[in-house]
């Protein structure tokens, strides 16, 4: 399948900043905004644009080359793309892969989905690691011939990130039911705060039947279900109150629960830890996160721009006992993991379903059957 370059037209990228890069569309023609964020991962560009916690960001690529094995039916991680845009140096002119049903320009097309291509990704993403993430603009077409100075005018005047509460935008409207493979030793409820379809396949290989829930769900319908899953998801965890009250009575009640990404940041605030935005955050496949128990390194998915504010240097002492900072970024030592010592719970900052790899942290999901069985076995449930 060939992409017809020629029907590229000038783009330009302007960041809030008023650093502008020009380029050719790539996709959807027309204009855009949101926060201006990059991923490292050299590979799983689609289920990176399918991924809810992606919802009002500009994603660039810092791989050079997007696009080679085109789009399937198999691998999206939801129902629909949500990045606000895309920027990628060069798209691959052939989608060439025995799955491929469409071209990455199809899909982004199809979707309304506006990008830039043959911009400097090297020179934007150093320039977003010194700066921070930060508003930016798309335009292409009509609209990349507007003055650049109404351009970044109307950048500065879109919504940021900080502050944001996007949980009600991506979270489903009804229940649905994600069966175990084989017989069923377990039933959890995964709140939706914008969950990848990976995460409850992987629960379902353990034996775990997932009813994936409304994020809205008051938390007494939660504590008949074996364990309680918090998803990832996008926006503030500031602005989460709701979901963090849910938290709170869950862990009051006693039932299992595991959390990771946005669900790590909600159990945090539950716990009575602050959280804080990322200078630039982390996003991609291939990011260091040391497991402190074990001393174990592992290579892990991260998809996020704020942090949990607790210690690492002690266990902390909260409403609901004990708890100790479990995983630590080697980048720059961000709390990546949390662990309840008198209560059942933990949660990591990352992505332990790992769509498209790397798949190190997959035993995450056994510790949580584990925690599961013991608390039935000590009478917890």
């Amino acid at each position: 399948m060939n992409v017809h370059t020629e029907q590229r037209v000038p783009a330009v990228l302007v960041l809030e900043d008023g650093r502008i890069f020009r380029g050719r569309s790539f996709g959807a023609v027309g204009e855009t905004f949101g926060e201006a964020v990059f991923s490292t991962g050299m590979t799983g560009y689609q289920e990176t644009l399918t991924d809810p916690s992606y919802q009002r960001q500009v994603v660039v690529m810092t791989a050079p080359h997007v696009g080679n094995t085109g789009v399937n039916d198999d691998d999206p991680e939801s129902r629909r793309i949500w990045v606000a845009g895309y920027v990628v140096r060069d798209p691959s002119r052939i989608a060439s892969n025995w799955r491929s049903k469409r071209t990455l320009d199809d899909d982004l097309r199809r979707d309304g989905i506006v990008g830039v291509c043959e911009v400097d990704t090297r020179a934007l993403t150093r320039h977003l690691r010194d700066r921070g993430a930060m508003r930016v603009g798309l335009f292409s077409g009509e609209a990349a011939g507007q003055p650049v100075d109404e351009l970044l005018e109307r950048v500065r005047q879109s919504p940021g990130m900080a502050g944001a509460d996007l949980t009600a935008e991506v979270t489903v409207r009804e229940a649905y039911t994600v069966a175990s493979e084989g017989p069923t030793r377990f039933r959890v409820a995964a709140v939706d705060l914008g969950i990848k379809a990976m995460t409850p396949r992987r629960l379902a290989e353990r034996g775990v039947e997932v009813v994936v829930v409304p994020a809205s769900t008051p938390a007494a319908e939660l504590l008949g279900y074996d364990g309680v899953f918090l998803s990832n998801g996008p926006g503030d965890p500031a602005t989460a109150d709701a979901a963090v009250q849910l938290v709170r009575e869950v862990l009051a009640s006693g039932v299992p629960m595991f959390g990771i990404c946005f669900g790590n940041q909600i159990l945090g605030r539950a716990l009575g830890f602050g959280t804080y935005k990322l200078p630039f955050g982390h996003r991609g496949i291939n990011q260091p996160v040391l497991d402190r128990a074990s001393g174990r390194v592992e290579i892990t998915a991260h998809n996020h721009g704020f942090a949990v504010d607790a210690p690492i240097d002690r266990v902390s002492d909260t409403e609901f006992g004990r708890v100790e900072v479990s995983h630590v970024g080697l980048n720059d030592h961000v709390v990546e993991g949390l662990r309840c010592l008198d209560v059942p719970a933990f949660s990591v900052q990352y992505h332990p379903e790992a769509a498209a790899g790397p798949h190190d942290s997959a035993y995450l999901f056994d510790r949580f059957v584990d925690l599961m069985a013991t608390t039935r076995k000590d009478g917890g449930r």
